[in-house]
């Protein structure tokens, strides 16, 4: 990579709070980022932050259009890029309308999994001398400790059901299918797919009570326990795993009591106020 200090970076922003994060934190260090704000993604808020701070412009494009992109990012003059917030992996394949450059590299994809797409997406750029750096860049501090992160750690019982969480949530990441899946009683109860960790917890949380309903979830736990791993080869220039307060809320909807990351490959987002909702709610979070 250019050795060269940052002074223009380019913003590729998705949904959610990641993308103001590390807004705030490029122009901390007085970096000026031009944002590629997506349409059917970004949070309308982007608009405020660049009307109030010279040092930001936004640019907003539609999902598909990647020449219109690279045109943008060049005639700002970025060499260097950053993807920061989730973009749904159901949208990325079915709602797009892709313009003849990223209908070609649709084309001729392998499979049709999130890190061949933007891998793919990261070389086109990477050929228009566009950078695309680690989505962790200037928030290093916000990724996970080893330890217990809460007032409680893991039970006994919880922690035989993350231990076999682990075993199943590396099997499924290594295969890029999701990173989170639930366990009660040391059974599967629900794995990620498109719908993403917070649709997965309420999924598994329906699940168990749908099956205690109707009287059959006497050989289960009551009680849900959550594990999201990193993928074994995880890039940590897009679709590094994220936690935050929108977890917490998840799990104590769903009765889930228990929470294992990956420490040191996964980004939690503010921290304090999970860990009081985490506290309040008596769920246990643990990084690994």
């Amino acid at each position: 990579m250019d050795s060269q200090p940052i002074t223009r970076l380019g913003l590729i922003a998705g949904n959610g709070r990641f993308p103001f994060l590390l807004l705030d934190a490029a122009r901390a260090r007085g970096v000026h980022v031009v944002v590629a704000a997506i349409k059917e993604e970004t949070e309308p808020e982007m608009d405020a932050r660049a009307a109030a701070d010279p040092g930001v412009k936004v640019h907003w494009l539609s999902l598909g259009e990647l020449s219109r992109l690279i045109d943008t990012f060049r005639q700002e003059g970025v060499s260097r890029a950053v993807m920061a917030g989730q973009v749904k992996h159901k949208q990325i394949f079915s709602s797009i309308r892709p313009d003849w450059r990223l209908a070609k590299l649709l084309l001729n994809l392998r499979t049709r999994n999130t890190d061949m797409l933007l891998g793919a997406v990261a070389k086109v750029l990477s050929d228009e001398g566009i950078e695309l750096i680690s989505s962790t860049t200037y928030l290093e501090p916000l990724l996970a400790r080893p330890g217990v992160l809460t007032a409680r750690a893991p039970t006994a019982e919880e922690q035989q059901d993350l231990d076999y969480g682990r075993k199943v949530a590396a099997a499924l990441a290594a295969y890029d299918i999701g990173q989170t899946v639930v366990v009660a009683g040391q059974a599967c109860v629900a794995v990620e797919a498109m719908e993403g960790t917070d649709a997965t917890i309420a999924r598994a949380g329906a699940i168990l009570r749908t099956l205690e309903a109707e009287g059959e979830a006497s050989t289960l736990e009551r009680k849900l326990s959550v594990v999201k791993v990193a993928k074994p080869a995880q890039d940590m220039r897009f679709d590094v795993p994220v936690i935050g307060t929108a977890t917490i809320a998840a799990m104590r909807s769903a009765g889930a009591t228990c929470l294992s990351i990956e420490a040191g490959r996964t980004l939690i987002f503010d921290l304090a106020t999970v860990q009081q909702l985490a506290a309040a709610a008596g769920i246990a979070i643990v990084a690994v």
